[in-house]
């Protein structure tokens, strides 16, 4: 996939939707720069676990953790 993007005064470029959805990137995410092999390269900067965003959407009534799962379902079976 080759696209462009337009350098402004300010230094400011905006990275093409392909680009970014490739990428994975978000507004608000950050981006880096690499020099490898006489090439610059656009790397995505992961401040966190892509699953951190689903952290906590379980079922209320189930703790966290492994046994508080193995907990529910004996229960759920009547052991």
């Amino acid at each position: 996939m080759t696209r462009t993007a337009k350098i402004t005064s300010k230094g400011q470029i905006t990275v093409p939707n392909e680009v970014r959805r490739a990428m994975g990137v978000h507004p608000g995410d950050r981006i880096g720069f690499e020099e490898r092999d006489g090439e610059m390269r656009i790397v995505p900067i992961c401040s966190e676990s892509p699953f951190a965003k689903y952290r906590g959407i379980g079922n209320p009534r189930i703790g966290s953790g492994r046994k508080a799962v193995v907990k529910w379902l004996r229960e759920l079976r009547g052991e």
